[in-house]
Formats: structure tokens, sequence, C-alpha cells
């Protein structure tokens, strides 16, 4: 399980603005109302997630595949795709921001994600201003979303 809060900020964080990041590219190859399969490169590293449900807390499966079976899964994806760069922020507490600045069809669109060790510590987190307005639960700001509809107007 994963419990996460994320937020769409207003343009790149300063605290990021000039610090490298991971460049990531991320496919879909199934999506629904329940579940999600995605494929995500990340330097030399490929994993194929399954996630399910939305919002807050959702369950989630991670398996690392071999660059052909990857090559092979990404090749279902076209037209379900986003890349991006994540720049991670540490925060108080322990917590860390996953920052992504987008690019391509989502260019100028900036996400952050924090995951939390429970609901409690979720409940309990006062964001930094920088994180810009919540978008918890905001179906149009999931990533299989921007993938498949593109930026939310």
């Amino acid at each position: 399980m994963e419990i996460e809060r994320k937020f769409v900020a207003d343009g790149v964080p300063e605290a990021i603005a000039q610090a490298a990041g991971r460049d990531l590219r991320q496919g879909y190859v199934a999506v629904d109302e329940q579940a999600e399969a995605r494929v995500r490169a990340d330097g030399d590293s490929h994993v194929l997630t399954i996630k399910g449900g939305h919002g807050l807390t959702r369950t989630e499966v991670e398996l690392e595949l071999d660059a052909g079976r990857f090559d092979a899964l990404w090749a279902l994806t076209e037209d379900r795709r986003v890349t991006k760069t994540r720049h991670r922020v540490d925060l108080a507490d322990g917590l860390v921001a996953e920052v992504d600045v987008y690019s391509g069809a989502l260019a100028g669109l900036v996400t952050a994600e924090v995951e939390f060790p429970d609901e409690a510590a979720s409940a309990a987190f006062d964001p930094p201003a920088w994180l810009g307005r919540e978008v918890t639960g905001d179906k149009r700001y999931a990533n299989q979303r921007l993938a498949v509809d593109g930026r939310p107007a």
C-alpha cells in the first residue's frame, strides 16, 4: 500500500531550478477505472507497476523488467506516455517530495507527490507553500490520465 498526497506547483520550485534530476519515461499498457499497468524506464532500470484504486491510499506492486521485456511492453503504450524529470526534495520530519517537471505535450506542468508512512502522518502534514494546490484524488492529475487525456484545462 502507498499513502501519498499530490500537489500542482505554479512553476518550477526554486529548490530544484538548477538541480539535476532523473529523466523518466513512463507508458501505460492498460488503464481502467479500477487499476493500471505501467512500464517505466529510469536510466538502466525498467519496472512494471500495477496500481489499484485512487486517492490517498492505493495498492501498488512493482516488478523489475529486463530491457527486452520493457521494450516489448513499451511498444504497447503508444499514445499513453509521459516524459518527465524527477527531483527529490527533503522536507520536515524525514519526508520527501518527488517533484516531476513534465516535458513533451505536458511541458510546463509541475507536480509533487509526498509519500507517508501512515494516514496519521498524512493528516498531520502541513505542506510548504511552494508545493502549490493539492490535487490528491483528482483523477485529472493522475499520471495515467495525463498520458491519455493530456494536461487538464
